[in-house]
């Protein structure tokens, strides 16, 4: 194995710093100004994590998984990752002090902290997409605020064929623990980044191309049903928060409203559910 084991055992032991505690606001402020820290929980996120080319600034595992980690450790990359200059430290430490020091179940005894890359500018996401080819289908996620909802539309739009997911300056942090795990690291697969200002960013879009749709309880509403009957090559779906939905001037700069035919008296879905639905409904047949 390249990277040695480093057993611990003291929950006060310094170099368990980056695990506790695990709030977004503290793992931001860890190393500003890099942009901080997220944390990469379990083998399925951490392996895709480092497949997209994010470094890690060490790793914690239970012992237990040791043995079925050890391809995951072989992508651990060689070169430095501290200011020390050292390699990727891969601690290990028993499951009860796992989760005395993060106040949480350790999803199959692994932990990392990585380092956050820097976000790319809107036009350079979507110019990118789809190897090169430039993105068709965009999702938007406006001011959602829980991370749940987050995760869920990631993987979503990884599964039915978005090619990139924009979210707005009050939307939950994508790389939030519990967004990332819900998303199964598919956060790390769907090009994404922050469009801001909004709802300004609706112009940008439309000057890239792309015909914008808020999907909106609205009496002036396209359905669904219609929109799919014609769809535009380019398309960018917007998603709203919880509760209030879309934001009066985004609905009214769009180019389409669009609603969901719902049947038994019910009058919408859950953001994630939405999501799903619009996105398998207007996804770009393979070919």
């Amino acid at each position: 194995m390249r990277h040695e084991l480093l057993p611990l055992t003291d929950p006060d032991d310094a170099r368990l710093a980056d695990y506790v505690a695990l709030t977004d606001v503290a793992l931001r402020r860890r190393f500003e100004p890099e942009r901080g820290l997220y944390i990469a929980e379990s083998s399925t996120v951490l392996g895709r994590a480092l497949r997209a080319g994010h470094r890690p600034r060490s790793v914690l595992l239970a012992p237990r998984w040791v043995p079925d980690l050890q391809a995951l450790l072989a992508e651990l990359p060689d070169e430095p990752a501290g200011r020390d200059g050292a390699p990727v430290p891969v601690y290990v430490a028993d499951e009860a002090l796992l989760e005395a020091i993060t106040g949480f179940h350790v999803h199959r005894g692994a932990l990392a902290a990585m380092h956050r890359p820097a976000l790319a500018p809107v036009a350079d996401v979507l110019a990118g997409a789809r190897g090169g080819a430039g993105a068709r289908r965009v999702a938007v996620l406006e001011d959602l605020v829980d991370h749940t909802n987050v995760g869920a539309a990631f993987r979503s739009a990884a599964a039915l064929g978005v090619d990139a997911v924009l979210v707005t300056p009050r939307c939950a942090d994508p790389l939030y623990r519990r967004s990332v795990r819900v998303s199964m690291g598919t956060v790390f697969q769907v090009p994404w980044t922050r469009i801001d200002p909004w709802p300004e960013g609706l112009d940008v879009l439309r000057a890239l191309g792309f015909v914008t749709a808020s999907l909106a309880l609205a009496e002036h509403a396209t359905t669904l049903d219609e929109l799919v009957a014609a769809p535009p090559d380019r398309l960018a779906l917007v998603l709203g928060a919880e509760g209030d939905g879309l934001g009066a001037a985004t609905v009214a700069g769009s180019d389409l409203v669009v609603r969901i035919p719902m049947a038994g008296g019910v009058d919408s879905l859950n953001v994630a559910a939405a999501a799903a639905v619009a996105f398998w409904a207007v996804r770009v047949p393979a070919g």
